[in-house]
C-alpha cells in the first residue's frame, strides 16, 4: 500500500485508526473457526457515518475489496478477506447509543454498539428491545448480528434480531448513504419499518455483502421483570423435540434451549458450579441469597444422569403469569414423558446473560466449531436422524481423530427450532482465541499442538452436514461464505439478489464471496 493512500486514510480517520500492523492484520483475518487465505492489508476504524462513507469511497476507488466486521465472534468466514487486495472495516469505534425515544418506543444505535452496552443503557429505563442479544453479546455488535441475523435472548417470543428492527442507515460501495423504513421519509423518524417495499429487510442477513451498516433503530417494549425457570430431562430427542415444539407453538417461553448428553458433559467438565463465583453472584443479585445457596449446594453433579435436557425461561409483567406459564410448560413436559430437574442453568444464564467467551474452546483447550440449521417443527426430527447417519458413516474418522460432537437446540418464534452440531477436537488455538478467551482460563487448560489431520476431518464433517442441510431445505443465520445459499435457493430468487448486488456494488468490492456473490477478485461469479 502506497504512502499517499495511508496518508489519505489518516486524514479521514485519524492516523491511529488506520492500522497496518502485521499482527493486527493476522488477527483481523481470523474468526472462531478459520483463518483467511488472504491476510487483510489494513484495518479501517471509522468513528461515525461520515468517516465510514468517505473511507469506503476512497478504498473502492483505489481498487480494494472491503470486509465489514462487527464483534468478530462468528464461524462462517463472513468477514474474512477473500481477495488479495483487501481492507477490513472494524466498526468498534461506532458504538454510541444515539437516541432512546421513550415516547415513540425506539432506540437508535451505531452499528458497532455491543448488545451488552445496549442492555446496560436500557436496564434502568423500564424498557428493552424485543430481541435483546446473543449469548456472545459481550463482544457481538448490533450491526454484526443483523448482517448475520441472530437468535437467543427473546427469540422464543419475538423471533430473530431481524424482527426487532425498524430502520437502518447504510453506506453503499459508492459511499452513498441509504436510509430505510419510515426514517427514509424526508421529514420522517425511524418509528416504523414498513412504508412501501421493505427495504430494511434487504440488508438483514445479507452477510454485509450489499452495503455497510452504519446506524440501526430497534423497537422498544416494556420490560418483563418477573421470570420463572425450569429444566427438564428426556430420554431421547424425539420426546424433547415434541416438548419444545408445543412450548414454542403456545408461546410460553422467552428462551427455550436444550443440550444433548455430550454437550452437557462438556459444560459440566468446566469448573464446578459451587466454585463459579461470577455465576452465583449474578444469581444472588437477581434471585436472592437463598437461590444462590441452593444452586451451590446442588453443584453440577445433578446433570450426570441427564440425557436430553431443555431449559426454559418465562417472563411477564406480572409474577403470577410467569409462574402460570411455567406450570403450563410442566404440563407439556409431562405429556411428552419428560422429568423436571434442578433449574440452575436457566437461572445462571438469566442472571449473567453476557459472559466472557470462554466457551469458544473446549474444557481442555480443544478447538471448537459449530454448524447449524433452522427447521420447522414438523421436519426437525428427520434432519436429526439424517445427521446421526452422517456420524455413523464418518465413525472411523471421528474415533481416530478424537472428535467430540454435541448439539445445542433452540426454539425460534412459534414455528422453528435450531439444531446446532458442535465439534471439539485436539488442535492448536489461533491468535483469535488468545484474544477472546480469558487468560486465566487459558492458563488452566492443557492445550494441544497443531493437528492438521483432525482439522481436515472436522472440515469434512462440516461440509457433509452443510450438504445435508441443503437436501432438507434448512435455512441458516450467519450465511457468510460457508452455507450454500446460492445452491439451495430457487434460481429466480437468487437472480434477484444478484441484481440488487450489481446495482449497489457493481464492482463486487463489498465482502466478495458472501452469499456466493462475486467470490473472485474480478467481480464475477464462479459459475
Amino acid at each position: 500500500m502506497n504512502e499517499q493512500l495511508i496518508s489519505i486514510f489518516g486524514q479521514i480517520l485519524g492516523s491511529e485508526n488506520f492500522i497496518t500492523d502485521p499482527n493486527e492484520c493476522i488477527y483481523y483475518s481470523q474468526d472462531v473457526y478459520s483463518a483467511a487465505s488472504h491476510v487483510t492489508l489494513g484495518i479501517i476504524r471509522p468513528g461515525n457515518i461520515d468517516e465510514l462513507s468517505e473511507a469506503v469511497k476512497v478504498a473502492i476507488a483505489a481498487g480494494y475489496s472491503l470486509f465489514p466486521r462487527g464483534g468478530g465472534v462468528s464461524y462462517t468466514s463472513g468477514y474474512l478477506p477473500s481477495a488479495e487486495k483487501s481492507l477490513t472495516i472494524d466498526t468498534g469505534r461506532m458504538n454510541r447509543i444515539l437516541e432512546i425515544n421513550r415516547r415513540d418506543m425506539y432506540v437508535t444505535v451505531e452499528c458497532g454498539c455491543r448488545w451488552v452496552e445496549l442492555y446496560e443503557a436500557l436496564k434502568e429505563t423500564g424498557l428493552r428491545t424485543p430481541f435483546w442479544g446473543t449469548l456472545s453479546g459481550i463482544s457481538a455488535t448490533v450491526g454484526g448480528s443483523l448482517s448475520q441475523n441472530s437468535i437467543f435472548f427473546g427469540s422464543g417470543h419475538y423471533g430473530t434480531a431481524a424482527d426487532s428492527v425498524t430502520s437502518m442507515q447504510l453506506v453503499t460501495a459508492s459511499g452513498e448513504v441509504i436510509t430505510t423504513g419510515s426514517n427514509a421519509v424526508k421529514v420522517g423518524s425511524p418509528f416504523f419499518r414498513h412504508y412501501g417495499p421493505d427495504l430494511t429487510g434487504l440488508f438483514i442477513g445479507d452477510a454485509g455483502a450489499l452495503a455497510v451498516k452504519a446506524t440501526i433503530t430497534l423497537r422498544l417494549i416494556a420490560q418483563t421483570p418477573h421470570k420463572a425457570f425450569g429444566s427438564f430431562n428426556f430420554s431421547d430427542y424425539d420426546h424433547m423435540f415434541a416438548a419444545m415444539a408445543e412450548i414454542s407453538r403456545q408461546g410460553l417461553a422467552s428462551e427455550c434451549f436444550g443440550f444433548d448428553p455430550f454437550l452437557q458433559s462438556q459444560r459440566m467438565k468446566r469448573e464446578s458450579l459451587a466454585k463459579d463465583v461470577k455465576a452465583l453472584t449474578g444469581v444472588m443479585k437477581a434471585s436472592g441469597l437463598k437461590e444462590a445457596a441452593k444452586m451451590a449446594l446442588a453443584g453440577r453433579g445433578y446433570m450426570k444422569a441427564v440425557q436430553y435436557s431443555i431449559h426454559v425461561i418465562t417472563e411477564h409483567k406480572y409474577e403470577g403469569v410467569a409462574e402460570q406459564y411455567m406450570d403450563d410448560i410442566r404440563a407439556v413436559v409431562q405429556k411428552c414423558h419428560g422429568d423436571e430437574i434442578e433449574n440452575s442453568i436457566p437461572k445462571i444464564i438469566s442472571a449473567n446473560p453476557f459472559t466472557p467467551l470462554n466457551n469458544m474452546v473446549g474444557p481442555e483447550g480443544e478447538r471448537w466449531s459449530p454448524v447449524h440449521a433452522l427447521m420447522p417443527h414438523s421436519k426437525v426430527k428427520n434432519l436429526h436422524d439424517a445427521i446421526e447417519d452422517v456420524y455413523a458413516e464418518q465413525a472411523q474418522d471421528i474415533e481416530q481423530y478424537n472428535i467430540g460432537i454435541g448439539h445445542l437446540y433452540t426454539t425460534v418464534g412459534a414455528s422453528g427450532v435450531v439444531i446446532e452440531p458442535v465439534f471439539f477436537w485436539p488442535d492448536a488455538l489461533m491468535a483469535f482465541h488468545h484474544r477472546h478467551v480469558e487468560k486465566t482460563v487459558l492458563k488452566g487448560m492443557k492445550g494441544f499442538p497443531e493437528n492438521l489431520p483432525a482439522r481436515a476431518a472436522v472440515q469434512k464433517l462440516r461440509e457433509k452436514l452443510i450438504d445435508l442441510f441443503v437436501d432438507h431445505g434448512a435455512v441458516h443465520f450467519q450465511i457468510g461464505k460457508t452455507y450454500k445459499y446460492k445452491q439451495g435457493l430457487e434460481q429466480a430468487s437468487y437472480q434477484l439478489v444478484e441484481m440488487i448486488k450489481k446495482e449497489l456494488d457493481p464492482m463486487g468490492k463489498i465482502n466478495p464471496g458472501c452469499l456466493g456473490l462475486w467470490p473472485d477478485e474480478e467481480g464475477q461469479n464462479d459459475d
